[in-house]
């Protein structure tokens, strides 16, 4: 039987939910936005959540329900109350230049939030698999521009391309490169001297995977297991 309690793509995105309402009180977004709209749909979806979590139901039942059906539509709306689709771009834009850095990063949380939402069905869709790298994204990118950090020599800023949107991604690899086709989790943002990544790189044995196989936005095929394994322990470091 598919034990929804403990399910992690779930347990991860109610805990994002929970974050996400921590956040979106107090974030100053400035700009023309449904703030009480934004926080009563997060608010809402906890009703949904313990229906879906006390569901124990399997395989197209489960991904097919309601209460998933209802917090995708959720996600959406609070995309709409939030100000549309360009609702990042629209904040960012409108944030003074002293609060640009926190604003990305709030922003950065926000994306999460709703990308652990969005994409819940298609993580379901994998089946009853208990092992807490299914409770986020991990998706082939393409590394569009290498920079070095501003404010530390021993890591690199790099733009990369998921197919339908571009993430900031922080990495210690030294020798990462343009076009380089890269594995990317999309993880809770972390801020790196002041820089926020929102997400990690495959790799093992301190080096990123830079040939993986696969579509742009889709899962990566056919790597090694070794390279899951920091992003094992950082979903699971997430839900302490």
């Amino acid at each position: 039987m598919w034990d929804t309690t403990k399910d992690y793509r779930i347990l991860v995105a109610s805990k994002a939910r929970e974050n996400y309402l921590n956040l979106i009180p107090t974030a100053s977004f400035r700009g023309n936005w449904n703030k009480k709209q934004a926080i009563d749909l997060a608010k809402q979806m906890n009703s949904d959540f313990q229906s879906l979590t006390y569901s124990y139901l399997e395989g197209d039942e489960l991904v097919n329900s309601p209460d998933v059906a209802e917090l995708t539509k959720k996600a959406e709306q609070i995309i709409d109350a939030l100000g549309g689709d360009n609702w990042n771009k629209k904040f960012l834009s409108n944030s003074p230049k002293e609060e640009r850095e926190k604003t990305q990063e709030n922003i950065a949380k926000v994306r999460f939030f709703l990308d652990t939402i969005i994409g819940l069905k298609n993580r379901l869709t994998l089946g009853p698999i208990n092992d807490p790298i299914i409770g986020v994204d991990i998706k082939v990118g393409e590394v569009m521009s290498v920079t070095q950090h501003p404010k530390n020599e021993n890591l690199m800023l790099c733009n990369v391309n998921l197919s339908k949107r571009a993430i900031t991604v922080v990495t210690n690899d030294l020798n990462v490169k343009d076009n380089n086709k890269v594995g990317v989790s999309l993880l809770p943002p972390q801020s790196f001297s002041d820089i926020v990544s929102e997400g990690m790189f495959l790799g093992m044995d301190g080096s990123i995977l830079k040939e993986v196989d696969g579509e742009l936005g889709s899962m990566p095929k056919g790597i090694p297991i070794e390279s899951l394994n920091e992003t094992r322990n950082l979903v699971e470091n997430y839900l302490k």
